[in-house]
């Protein structure tokens, strides 16, 4: 079920982990609420196997989805022929994980550059005589994805007769501890022992005074385009059949990339080096056209990210809580809202909009109101959520937490802080208070947001 962007529709953001039991068995029951609330797309963060921190753009697989999803798992079955077709399918990134997740286990969780040599460089008499001894772990990790790929197919199937989109995201790097980096290191820039020369980030902005310093790999380049971007389709093409919609996280690093020297301890100090992005998207469009993609592009966003965007026809993001400056052209601000756009109170990298408001200053609070023609008694939270919803942008994606009017303490994300992300979930006692579906679904009806059946 693809989607365009010339229909007028809104959804929620919530994650699956942010679901009561933290697992897909919750989805039914979801997806029926947001039925109720005429809500159309469900957005949720990347899907992958988190390391230690719990976030879900550090995982230890560009493919693999998190197994913690799964909830009661089904009897192993390797006969099954189904499974079979599955594990001959996806074998191009399969074996390649289910190896590195048992070598990891067999190796205390160390990294994969601190394995014996051996094991480390990929040998293959030595892979060969550990997966000799570890067939029964092997199939029990590739049992648990493909009890993953079964639940999202009916997941898909039970959202497509609700009208529901699916709108997955993709980040743009990899964690040097991956199954990835581990299997072809070519593709990285990395030194004679695997670790990277040379690492991702941004420089200072709206979060941090001293940049991010994420500590990613940076892609060799070079080899993506000698393989035909090989890797990078065959990953693009996984997240299009488990989503209607996939949006790319930083998509200015599909134009230019900073570059920050592996020694450095900040972001500070690196430089901007243009990358092929646009050969790699006119490589996909090849094969998928329109792009169900959406851009990330919030921040400092130069001439050539836009050109990028435009040339194949990318929505973008606007995010309300950055609307209130002095800045005429302010892209966040509702009247410079276009309809070929993702309008959200804000995202996972915010605060909520009720923890948001209370934390400004008298004035910049008063300044808000008089932006939003709210009056001093009004409900933000109500009226920030209209805004979006009547702002011009065809989706408008409200997080359940503003939908629920929480305060800080349902914040997901707080970036560049590395304790206490990721955790928040809901109780479904709250869905039911003070009528929230049908609350909802007057915001959505009076914004023209409902779908014709």
């Amino acid at each position: 079920m693809s989607y365009g962007f010339q229909q007028r529709r809104a959804g929620v953001l919530l994650h699956p982990t942010s679901l009561p039991s933290r697992t897909l068995e919750d989805a039914e029951a979801w997806l029926d609420f947001l039925s109720k609330c005429g809500l159309s797309m469900w957005q949720m963060l990347p899907l992958g196997v988190p390391q230690e921190d719990y976030s879900p753009y550090q995982c230890l697989s560009a493919f693999a989805v998190n197994p913690a999803l799964l909830g009661s798992p089904m009897p192993r079955n390797a006969h099954n022929s189904d499974y079979q077709d599955f594990c001959a399918r996806e074998a191009h990134w399969l074996d390649d994980y289910a190896l590195f997740i048992c070598i990891k286990s067999a190796q205390e969780n160390t990294a994969w550059f601190d394995w014996p040599q051996e094991l480390k460089w990929r040998n293959q008499d030595a892979l060969q005589r550990f997966a000799h001894t570890q067939q029964d772990e092997l199939q029990a990790v590739k049992w648990e994805q493909y009890q993953l790929h079964q639940q999202w197919r009916k997941l898909r199937d039970s959202a497509a007769a609700r009208d529901i989109h699916l709108f997955g995201d993709m980040p743009i790097f990899v964690a040097h501890d991956s199954a990835d980096v581990w299997a072809c290191p070519q593709r990285f820039l990395l030194d004679e022992q695997g670790m990277p020369t040379w690492v991702t980030g941004v420089p200072p902005d709206y979060f941090s005074t001293t940049g991010q310093r994420w500590g990613n790999p940076h892609y060799n380049w070079d080899y993506h385009i000698e393989e035909g971007f090989q890797w990078w389709l065959a990953r693009l093409e996984h997240h299009f059949r488990w989503f209607d919609l996939v949006r790319i996280d930083h998509f200015r690093g599909l134009q230019a990339v900073w570059m920050i020297d592996a020694r450095e301890e900040t972001a500070v100090n690196g430089h901007w080096q243009e990358v092929p992005g646009d050969q790699l998207l006119a490589a996909l469009k090849k094969h998928i056209d329109p792009l169900p993609l959406v851009a990330e592009d919030l921040g400092i966003i130069t001439p050539e990210v836009r050109a990028l965007k435009q040339k194949y026809h990318l929505p973008g993001m606007a995010v309300l809580q950055f609307a209130f400056d002095a800045f005429e052209d302010n892209p966040h601000k509702p009247a410079n809202i276009t309809p070929n756009c993702v309008v959200y109170t804000g995202t996972h990298d915010n605060d909520t909009t009720l923890g948001w408001y209370q934390s400004l200053a008298e004035d910049a609070r008063r300044f808000v109101q008089e932006m939003l023609h709210m009056p001093a008694d009004g409900d933000i939270v109500d009226t920030m959520i209209d805004t979006a919803m009547e702002s011009r942008a065809n989706l408008a994606i409200i997080p359940l937490q503003d939908f629920l009017k929480l305060g800080s303490e349902a914040r997901m994300n707080i970036p560049g802080t590395a304790n206490g992300n990721w955790r928040w979930r809901f109780r479904w006692e709250q869905l039911s208070a003070d009528d929230l579906p049908a609350h909802i679904h007057s915001q959505v009806t009076r914004s023209k947001r409902k779908p014709s059946p």
